[in-house]
C-alpha cells in the first residue's frame, strides 16, 4: 500500500526536529489517530492503553512511540502522557476525517447498521484517495456528526459540556434526556447500547441512580439498567418537550 508523506505547514512553530519530509505508514497513522482520539475524549494517553486500543504488545508499542518521536509526530504530554506534534496531529487529522466521512457514507449511503461502522471504516479510512475524499464532502456535507453522534475529530468534554451535555453517569434529577453521543471504539459496546434503544437521538426518562452501581432508565420498550461504567461513555442531553 503507497505511503504519504506529512508536510509541517508555514509558520509551524511546534519545535517539531524533522525537518525532511517524514514516511507515513499505515501503522503510524493508527497510532497517530488512537492518540487523538483518546485527548479528544480528555484522556491521558500511554503505552499500555494504546497497547489496549490497538490490540498489540506493550513492547511493540514502546519501539513504535521511539520512531514516532524521532520523525516528530509525538513528544511527552502533561502527566507523563503521549501528545502528538503539529506535524503528528495534521496526520491524524487527515485520518480522523476519512474515518468520519466514510463511516457517514455507509449509513447514509448504504443504510448499514450505526453499531457497525466504525469497525468497517477501520478497515477502509487508509484506501482512501484524495479525490475520493473530495467526493464524499461534496455529497455528504460538512459539520454533520457520524453515526454515533460525534464530530470529525471529536470534542474534548469541556467543549460538550459548554453545550449542555452531560455524560449519562453524572444525571442526577429525574427528567426527559435524548442521546447525543457515545464512544464508538468497541463494537461489543454498541451492540449492548443498541439492544436497550440507547441509540443517538433516542429519548428517555432518567428514574434513579441505585445502591448496585447502576442508573435507571425509562426507555420506549420500558425500564432497563445501565452500570456506570457503561453510562460514562454516553454524552446525553435534556430532551425538549414532546
Amino acid at each position: 500500500m503507497p505511503t504519504q508523506k506529512a508536510r509541517p505547514r508555514a509558520g509551524d512553530s511546534s519545535g517539531d526536529r524533522q525537518a525532511r519530509p517524514v514516511r507515513i505508514t499505515v501503522s503510524k497513522e493508527d497510532y497517530l489517530k488512537a492518540i487523538a482520539e483518546g485527548t479528544a475524549g480528555g484522556e491521558t494517553v500511554i503505552p499500555a492503553t494504546l497497547a489496549r486500543w490497538l490490540r498489540i504488545s506493550p513492547p511493540a508499542v514502546t519501539a513504535a512511540l521511539r520512531r514516532l518521536r524521532r520523525d516528530g509526530l509525538v513528544r511527552a504530554g502533561k502527566g507523563a502522557g503521549v501528545a502528538l506534534t503539529a506535524r503528528g496531529r495534521v496526520v491524524a487529522n487527515h485520518l480522523l476525517l476519512r474515518h468520519h466521512l466514510i463511516e457517514r457514507m455507509l449509513s447514509e449511503m448504504f443504510g448499514m447498521e450505526w453499531f457497525k461502522v466504525h469497525e468497517e471504516a477501520e478497515r477502509l479510512e487508509h484506501a482512501v484517495s484524495e479525490d475520493f475524499e473530495r467526493r464524499l464532502i461534496a455529497v455528504l456535507g460538512e459539520g454533520m456528526p457520524c453515526p454515533h453522534g460525534n464530530l470529525a475529530g471529536g470534542e474534548s468534554p469541556e467543549k460538550r459540556r459548554r453545550r449542555g451535555w452531560l455524560r449519562l453517569n453524572e444525571v442526577s434529577s429525574r427528567a426527559a434526556y435524548s442521546v447525543a453521543a457515545v464512544d464508538e471504539r468497541d463494537r461489543q459496546f454498541l451492540e449492548f447500547l443498541d439492544s436497550l434503544g440507547l441509540r443517538p437521538n433516542a429519548r428517555f426518562t432518567w428514574l434513579s441512580s441505585n445502591i448496585d452501581d447502576t442508573v435507571t432508565l425509562e426507555m420506549e420498550s420500558g425500564p432497563c439498567r445501565v452500570g456506570r461504567s457503561a453510562a460514562a461513555k454516553v454524552w446525553v442531553k435534556q430532551a425538549p418537550a414532546a
